[in-house]
């Protein structure tokens, strides 16, 4: 069952265009959608998740017609925000059990052992008993999992699911999503490339409400072999080097800066060769690079 998103378009009262003539496929498995803040990316969650109308475009997941069918596609939906609220009073089973029993698992056995199958899932249930107000920022991002589980959803929504959490916490989640992407389409949204290149097997990159590239992740890192050359320097050499080259993004090493730059050939002979990364690809296409990115658009510089 695939996810078809063709023209979506959605311009806010203030005048802001969150999304231009979004069009995209996304098939079952883990898909990324990459792009900074304000890109339009919780946007598109939002309409994908009924909770936002489009002003134009079609958005169908397999039959169901997101935008006319709402009931039907939430039916089938798991959604978890970038932010949500819990009971802090609450043990997490007690409210499991009870957004459960929202669901329509009506059956005091059945529900017992839906809940406890999510809360061993997402490796909850040694706390089971604990109340969420003493969870950490990632057993509620888990708690947030098991919660929009419920119902065996065919499309997971999962938006900056990793922003704040420590190194461990993340390793954690990141492992539970890829569990999922095994059974259903799971689209997650984030501004953290690591997670992209270390989850998904397609995705796209979006800013100011526009898809710049969509591909598979490995693939279009492979095309950036032999254009991404590095190069330390000190602070007050960048103003030159940027007038003389592309410079895609910098970044802080032992006090010096490390430069990335996108040629085609040595930019000089202090540059070396760099084996490229997902995030290359990332500043190669927010810095106008890509190659398939939308011709109109002027980017802003990645440094």
């Amino acid at each position: 069952m695939e996810l078809t998103i063709q023209n979506v378009s959605k311009t806010y009262p203030n005048g802001v265009r969150a999304l231009q003539n979004v069009t995209l496929t996304i098939p079952p498995g883990m898909y990324g959608l990459l792009g900074p803040n304000g890109a339009g990316k919780s946007t598109l969650m939002r309409i994908l998740a009924t909770l936002q109308e489009p002003d134009a475009g079609e958005i169908h997941l397999g039959s169901i017609d997101v935008v006319r069918q709402k009931d039907q596609l939430r039916a089938t939906l798991g959604y978890l925000p970038q932010e949500f609220g819990v009971y802090p009073g609450m043990r997490a089973e007690d409210l499991l059990d009870y957004f459960a029993l929202l669901e329509g698992i009506r059956g005091r056995r059945a529900r017992r052992e839906v809940v406890a199958g999510l809360l061993r899932q997402t490796n909850l249930w040694e706390v089971r008993r604990q109340k969420l107000g003493g969870f950490s920022g990632g057993m509620r991002q888990r708690f947030g999992v098991a919660v929009a589980l419920l119902g065996n959803p065919r499309l997971m929504i999962v938006d900056e699911p990793t922003a704040g959490l420590d190194p461990a916490e993340r390793v954690r989640f990141l492992n539970l999503l890829s569990e999922l992407g095994e059974r259903s389409v799971v689209l997650l949204s984030t501004h953290i490339v690591e997670d992209v290149a270390e989850l998904c097997t397609r995705m796209a990159i979006v800013n100011k409400g526009q898809i710049l590239l969509e591909g598979e992740p490995l693939r279009e890192v492979a095309g950036l072999r032999g254009r991404i050359w590095r190069r330390l320097v000190a602070k007050q050499e960048l103003p030159a080097l940027a007038q003389a080259h592309t410079i895609i993004s910098t970044k802080m090493l032992a006090g010096r800066t490390l430069v990335h730059v996108h040629s085609d050939e040595q930019p000089g002979p202090a540059f070396e060769a760099a084996e490229p990364t997902l995030a290359d690809v990332y500043f190669s296409v927010m810095a106008g690079h890509g190659s398939r990115v939308a011709p109109h658009f002027q980017p802003e510089t990645a440094l």
